[in-house]
């Protein structure tokens, strides 16, 4: 099954300084053309040219209109002012950054993408062209109207799915709250049933050490997980926890859970980035469009030099595949 060609799965090229268009023209390259006629880059032709040439690709450079993939497919939002090499910190890369951003999410909710993959951006490139986000997140929500989104790190033994993700530790324990927590259960069980999982197994994992130790440590499990995931499982969901976050990660590794709630960042990024550092998907769920993402930055350093390793693009576009095809499959 594929994607409809004249609904293609949009691609935002990034930071126009980062290692986005190299990643993005690497991965499509290794696609067969069959599967690369599924995907269009949204960015300008210039970069996307210098990206060619660094990655010594070998295909040129299509309109919207061609869906045969013997050429990248390009949607060309030009922006003024852009340096004329990678690795530059720069607020109109952040501008461009922010316009290639709304664009896809324009043509994702008008129907005429199936969905959206990112590339990276450098946040204090958005932030200093005026555009004060956390990152992809939080602007994709803010674009779409959302009340609220979540981070999933999607990989092949392990997936965390975030209650809180860029703030201090001390704002991720007050933002877990039952409320929120519970959401992130429900959102979490809606998206994997969405995938074929009939009754995902999900495990919450918790904020003090040894949960609290009914608390020794704190009372914030207690308090503020217990009763969430009591009020999942009284909605039939099959969820487990509060379980202490020293083991929950290696059980669900193991096999025993399809997804992991992380109460904040870091308790969830760093196991998956430790197991899954070069195949794990960033996918935002919550959204009224499918995105999915790279789960690296923008590597200013080896940014033009043909060195940025494109495999984790390769996961970012087959998971935006699934998704259009999961999508498509519901529709009918």
């Amino acid at each position: 099954m594929t994607v409809a060609h004249e609904r293609p799965i949009v691609i935002t090229m990034g930071d126009p300084s980062g290692v986005g268009a190299e990643v993005t023209v690497k991965a499509l390259a290794a696609l067969p053309p069959s599967q690369r006629a599924d995907f269009a880059i949204v960015g300008d032709r210039r970069t996307l040219e210098r990206a060619i040439a660094a990655s010594s690709v070998d295909l040129g450079i299509a309109d919207t209109t061609r869906t045969d993939g013997s050429a990248l497919r390009l949607i060309d939002v030009p922006v003024d002012g852009l340096p004329d090499r990678f690795g530059v910190l720069s607020p109109r890369c952040g501008e461009a950054s922010f316009q290639y951003i709304r664009t896809a999410v324009e043509l994702a909710q008008s129907g005429q993408a199936a969905g959206i993959v990112t590339a990276p951006i450098n946040k204090e490139a958005l932030n200093a062209a005026g555009h004060h986000y956390d990152g992809h997140t939080g602007l994709l929500a803010h674009l779409t109207g959302s009340r609220a989104s979540w981070m999933l790190l999607a990989s092949e033994r392990l997936n965390v799915i975030h209650v809180s993700t860029h703030v201090s530790l001390r704002t991720a324990i007050e933002r877990a709250t039952p409320e929120r927590v519970l959401e992130t259960i429900r959102v979490g069980q809606r998206h994997f049933q969405r995938m074929g999982v009939a009754s995902p197994r999900i495990a919450v994992a918790g904020i003090n050490p040894h949960c609290g130790e009914n608390g020794l440590f704190g009372r914030e499990d207690d308090d503020q997980l217990v009763p969430a995931v009591a009020a999942a499982r009284a909605e039939g969901i099959n969820v487990s926890g509060p379980i202490s976050a020293d083991t929950v990660y290696h059980r669900a590794y193991q096999g025993a859970f399809d997804l992991v709630v992380a109460q904040y960042h870091d308790q969830g990024h760093i196991p998956v980035k430790l197991v899954a550092f070069d195949s794990a998907v960033n996918v935002s769920l919550g959204l009224p469009i499918d995105r999915s993402s790279v789960d690296h930055g923008t590597a200013f350093d080896i940014a033009g030099t043909g060195k940025a390793n494109h495999v984790n693009m390769l996961s970012a576009l087959d998971y935006a595949r699934r998704l259009a095809m999961s999508k498509a499959a519901t529709s009918q």
